[in-house]
């Protein structure tokens, strides 16, 4: 199963990516988390151990040099758009409790697309994962589908997108939603995140007719708390956990993994 999750900047999305990669792992499920969204914090986030020690595979240069041939800020060369990517989600990541985690980093924008050393590498390595990969891969983006091509989207069974309880996050939905479907991505779902009140999940429902609400997170202060004492997340919070396992049982439902390892 490969599941993407986008939404507007601090609506909850790596907070949903850590839930689902952890519950995921904890049936059984070989797991792949990406963090494509450079101002996310997946690895605190899942609890890995010293995250700020995490390069991103878009400032690894050497490495961009040897796989594309050309180093990074080369301006008018040649570089193989097809490198070999087979190997890096074993060399270039960290694994705890069955979730292995792998750093993008920011993929350089101008135009109409990145024809650059480390955005060849990262739509390559992506590509793979999505395509190739038999594991669970849940990919934390940034508030828009930059990191989906028209050649990865057939790969994605779902793509979540996660609002709050604010006209800008259901704006923002809304964007991303036809974005989505303007390249070719079918299934799409909502996860409201932060709801205190009864209204709060109308707010959401009728903003956005038609679309499927996968779950609806209740606001917990616990969350907050555990990240500022720097503890686990996934245990501060039960009745997230709860809900989100609502969400991984509605996923795993609807499509089966397909020799998925576990």
């Amino acid at each position: 199963m490969k599941i993407a999750i986008s939404g507007k900047g601090g609506v909850g999305k790596t907070l949903l990516t850590a839930f689902l990669s952890q519950t995921f792992a904890k049936a059984g499920y070989s797991v792949i988390a990406i963090d494509a969204d450079p101002d996310a914090n997946l690895a605190s986030t899942l609890g890995f151990p010293h995250p700020e020690k995490i390069t991103p595979i878009s400032e690894l240069e050497d490495l961009i040099e040897e796989r594309v041939g050309v180093r990074p800020g080369t301006s008018g060369s040649f570089f193989n758009l097809n490198p070999r990517v087979d190997d890096l989600p074993e060399s270039y990541s960290v694994k705890l409790d069955g979730i292995r985690l792998m750093a993008m980093g920011r993929i350089k924008r101008g135009g109409t697309g990145c024809y650059c050393p480390e955005g060849s590498l990262l739509q390559a390595l992506l590509t793979h994962l999505l395509l190739q990969r038999n594991e669970v891969v849940i990919m934390d983006m940034e508030a828009g589908i930059e990191h989906l091509s028209r050649g990865t989207t057939k790969a994605v069974d779902k793509l979540i997108i996660v609002v709050e309880p604010g006209r800008r996050s259901i704006e923002t939905a809304r964007t991303i939603s036809q974005l989505a479907r303007d390249i070719g991505v079918e299934s799409l779902g909502v996860v409201g995140n932060k709801i205190r009140a009864e209204a709060d999940k109308e707010f959401i429902r009728s903003s956005l007719p038609g679309m499927e609400i996968l779950g609806l997170i209740p606001y917990d202060p616990a969350i907050n708390e555990a990240d500022l004492a720097n503890r686990p997340l996934f245990d501060a919070s039960p009745q997230t956990a709860r809900e989100v396992k609502s969400i991984y049982n509605k996923l795993i439902s609807a499509k089966r993994p397909a020799g998925a390892k576990k």
